[in-house]
């Protein structure tokens, strides 16, 4: 209800509506009531025309405002909905990437879209719907008693049973939704993560084994969905059974008092309840399917409101960002670790000058790749500093410092966009003939020329459009075109062809001139003009300098890793 705060004058338009609904929909029966007994009975012509004509405008009016009622209270849910999606996406743009690790994507992408979506039901089908039905019901109940105690305690006394079902209706539908709701969330992760790893199915011949999985989860979603159906087919009949059973004691009460004269029921005020009965029960039974819609959405606000009351980010409490950045970075003593008690990095300390290129070596899992995601703030470090022209990182504006360091990761990911914009990542500021000239200067702009539509041919989903060697091209044109201060190359020249290597080495000499570079990579042809290379195994730096003095090394590990590199004859 907080998001629907800033929308309050809609809220009030939607209650005036409920009330003024809820006293006209009541009007129209009771209007009958009158002209049964006052007109028809007495066959009088005249005035039974007018009645007919006020109980016109009775339910002209109860339109207009049934009118009101839906258009507006669909409107603040959609108001809603929009600021609570934005809230949500804003708010995971700022989540630590082990905040990710350890999330299910196809989960992430349910509550940003099917949850949200399911909650503008709270306010369109389930909230206000409810409180116009009871507001409804209490008028109906008022005007009962005032007319007849007799007949209304016949009413009463089946409203107790219908009031029972609704509750463990009610009760059961929420368990039933939520299991639905978990269903499709296991749904939508499994679909997403297949489908994005479709090659690995394929290529390793798992279609029939994962279509196997398939059916199983998706035969737990259809339970839970027979789960709803089979509370709704025990509960409706009841609530049918009930309605039907009191407009049966009514006539025959009712018509009884009529036979025999009883003064204070006549034949208008039996058709007023039997109207008015069916107004109760109907709003019950409603309710009821109301309830359905009302806890789905509140199963998925829950989910949603866990996302926005989790704070798993990193504090964004620096506020430097406007400092000349030289380029100097200091690991000072790191230590950190992806999960307790396992280590990657144990007290890493080097220096990087401005401008000098520093190359880091070492076997998968060294933590190679830990020194990105450490200097770009992207995890916590657990001990130790990190520092850029001897200012911790935490001391910088964290969008602003990231904008200082160009990285050009192993696996390139383009959006479904031009590569224009996949270069700019939609910065206005950028202009095209910026990007032409940064891409003539590190020798990619032929090869961008010879697509299709040039710089605005689309990449589509995840650059599927462009080869491996090309998609590392454009990342490094995206990392050149911001000019950065520092610059990041993680195995950059890995899984490439040589034509698209050489392009590459050309783009790698250009946009590293003047900059801090530090280059990760297992190829260590790679790395070998570095100014200092640091040699890292298990987490430690076990060696540290230039190519030639890393050699000189008996029993190194840098040599050793050369040796195997170079020396081992082809089998």
């Amino acid at each position: 209800m907080a998001f629907a705060k800033p929308y309050r004058a809609i809220f009030v338009l939607v209650m005036v509506g409920a009330v003024f609904l809820s006293g006209f929909s009541t009007l129209s029966p009771y209007l009958l009531k009158i002209t049964i007994d006052d007109y028809i009975t007495l066959k009088d012509y005249e005035g039974m025309v007018f009645l007919i004509s006020l109980m016109a405008a009775t339910l002209l009016l109860e339109v207009v405002f049934q009118f009101m009622f839906i258009y507006y209270a669909n409107l603040l849910g959609q108001h809603v909905i929009f600021d609570m999606r934005n809230k949500l996406f804003t708010h995971m743009l700022d989540f630590k990437m082990a905040y990710y690790d350890k999330s299910a994507i196809g989960r992430l992408v349910t509550r940003v879209v099917g949850d949200i979506e399911t909650i503008s039901g709270i306010f369109s089908q389930g909230l206000f719907m409810i409180i116009a039905d009871l507001l409804k019901m209490l008028v109906v109940i008022v005007v009962m008693w005032s007319v007849s105690w007799k007949l209304s305690l016949i009413v009463f006394m089946v409203l107790p049973l219908v009031l029972f079902a609704t509750r463990k209706f009610q009760k059961a539908m929420k368990a039933a939704f939520d299991e639905v709701r978990t269903q499709v969330a296991n749904l939508n992760s499994f679909v997403q993560e297949r489908i994005t790893g479709m090659l690995i199915v394929q290529l390793f011949a798992r279609e029939k084994q994962e279509s196997e999985t398939f059916k199983e989860i998706n035969d737990k979603h259809r339970k839970a969905w027979i789960k709803t159906v089979w509370y709704n087919s025990i509960f409706f009949p009841i609530a049918e059974l009930s309605t039907s059973i009191t407009i049966g004691l009514l006539v025959w009460f009712g018509g009884l008092n009529v036979i025999a004269g009883t003064s204070g029921i006549t034949l208008g005020i039996i058709f007023l309840f039997i109207q008015l009965s069916q107004m109760l029960f109907r709003p019950l039974r409603q309710i009821a399917d109301k309830f359905n819609t009302l806890q789905m959405g509140m199963v998925a606000v829950r989910r949603v409101l866990g996302i926005l009351d989790t704070h798993d980010y990193i504090a964004n409490d620096g506020t430097l960002c406007d400092a000349d950045i030289k380029g100097a970075v200091t690991f000072e003593n790191v230590y950190f670790s992806y999960k307790k008690e396992e280590p990657v990095l144990k007290g890493i300390s080097f220096t990087m000058a401005p401008g000098e290129t520093v190359a880091v070596v070492g076997a998968t899992g060294a933590g190679k790749s830990t020194l990105i995601n450490i200097l770009s703030r992207f995890y916590e470090i657990k001990n130790g500093k990190v520092l850029i022209d001897s200012i911790d990182i935490k001391n910088y504006e964290r969008a602003w410092m990231r904008k200082q360091i160009g990285v050009v990761l192993q696996d390139v990911f383009l959006f479904a966009d031009s590569i224009y914009n996949n270069i700019t990542l939609w910065d206005s500021s950028i202009s095209e003939e910026d990007v032409i000239t940064a891409a003539k200067k590190i020798g990619v702009h032929k090869f961008i020329s010879s697509l299709p539509g040039g710089y605005h041919f689309n990449v589509k989903e995840r650059g599927g459009m462009l080869s491996t060697g090309q998609r590392q091209l454009i990342a490094f044109l995206r990392a050149y075109i911001t000019q950065p201060k520092i610059l990041v190359l993680d195995e950059a020249t890995s899984s490439i062809d040589t034509h698209a290597e050489k392009l590459i080495q050309k783009a790698t000499k250009e946009i590293t001139k003047g900059k801090t570079s530090l280059v990760i990579a297992h190829r260590l042809a790679t790395v070998q003009r570095a100014d200092k290379i640091i040699v890292l195994d298990k987490g430690k730096i076990v060696e540290v300098g230039s190519h030639k003095e890393l050699l000189k090394i008996e029993g190194g590990y840098y040599k050793n890793l050369h040796e195997v590199q170079f020396l081992t004859p082809a089998l």
